[in-house]
């Protein structure tokens, strides 16, 4: 699916939010309906660390809010999405660009909406994979998301 105008201007305006600018990394790709990002995280001097290769924190903080972003505009306002955990796991150095594809299938939203009619709450857990320009996993992050309906929902 190609970004629409709307897209590409959501994508422009968080790229350029300064707590995700600051990171080093860009959204290079936002679907419309919010199912599918792409981040690019390059090494510069923005991200590099002491002995030259990306910074851990850069990593995390590059793939951070998509989960909980994208659950957020997919639910609506009858719910309330956080992020309750996470942990990230470093595999090699990044020494180059990585890259993250994070993906939300209908199933997944479906599915998050039957639990909540009969819990009133759930956590969800995501992994994404901060890749190089070979498909080498550099680091694997874990997200735990959780989701409630919203007290003004009823």
């Amino acid at each position: 699916m190609s970004e629409s105008l709307g897209s590409r201007l959501r994508r422009w305006a968080f790229n350029l939010f300064p707590a995700y600018w600051c990171t080093g990394a860009r959204i290079t790709y936002l679907a419309d309906d919010f199912r599918e990002i792409r981040v690019r995280l390059p090494l510069s001097w923005r991200t590099r660390n002491y002995v030259g290769t990306i910074f851990g924190g850069s990593m995390y903080a590059a793939v951070d809010p998509m989960y909980m972003m994208m659950l957020i505009q997919n639910l609506g306002a009858d719910y309330e999405v956080w992020d309750k955990s996470a942990s990230i796991r470093f595999r090699k150095p990044g020494r180059g660009t990585l890259r993250a594809r994070f993906l939300l299938p209908e199933e997944e939203i479906v599915d998050i909406r039957r639990t909540l009619e009969e819990e009133p709450t759930t956590d969800r857990r995501y992994t994404v994979d901060l890749v190089g320009e070979e498909g080498e996993v550099h680091a694997t992050v874990e997200k735990v998301v959780h989701v409630r309906k919203s007290e003004e929902s009823g």
